[in-house]
């Protein structure tokens, strides 16, 4: 029972670590999908978070590329979902922001050729997104009300988007 205690608290405490890439990619799809009635800029979602502004205009030409986001350009432009936050997979998006999962480089060791970790760490990648399939961005959304008071946010208008 220990040991299963102690493995136990080596999950919570080192918990699968997506990239930084996913990270601004989720977050930026959540935002988005709880401000669906207004176009957001890239500024708004780097300040929420206390993100790099630059490494996110990278992650949205991503996203607006695959058509998770829309990029309105011109002075009222902005960013929204590209499709309902119901049609984006959670496990889709990771696979695709993710690229491949190299989760062991075996590189040039010897005992690769009889080597069975490579094929339980695939089956558990394969478990892990398969949990990831079951939702989508929808089942991540919370409230724009919830939204600004989680955050200290003013409120924006609907008509006008301005803060109130």
């Amino acid at each position: 029972m220990h040991i299963f205690s102690q493995q136990q608290s080596l999950i919570v405490e080192n918990p699968l670590k997506l990239t930084r890439f996913t990270d601004y990619a989720m977050r930026t799809l959540m935002h988005l999908a709880a401000h669906q009635d207004r176009l957001c800029s890239i500024a708004e979602v780097a300040q929420t978070y206390g993100i790099s502004q630059n490494h996110l205009m990278k992650v949205v030409n991503d996203l607006v590329r695959a058509g998770y986001i829309e990029g309105i350009r011109g002075r009222s432009g902005g960013i929204r979902l590209g499709k309902p936050a119901s049609e984006i997979n959670l496990g889709i998006l990771v696979r695709h922001t993710e690229g491949g999962f190299e989760l062991a480089d075996c590189g040039n060791c010897v005992i690769s050729p009889r080597c069975r970790l490579t094929g339980i760490l695939k089956e558990a990648l394969s478990a892990f997104l398969t949990v990831l399939d079951q939702y989508t961005l929808a089942d991540l959304t919370v409230r724009p009300r919830d939204f600004e008071e989680i955050f200290g946010l003013p409120q924006i208008t609907r008509r006008s988007g301005d803060c109130t």
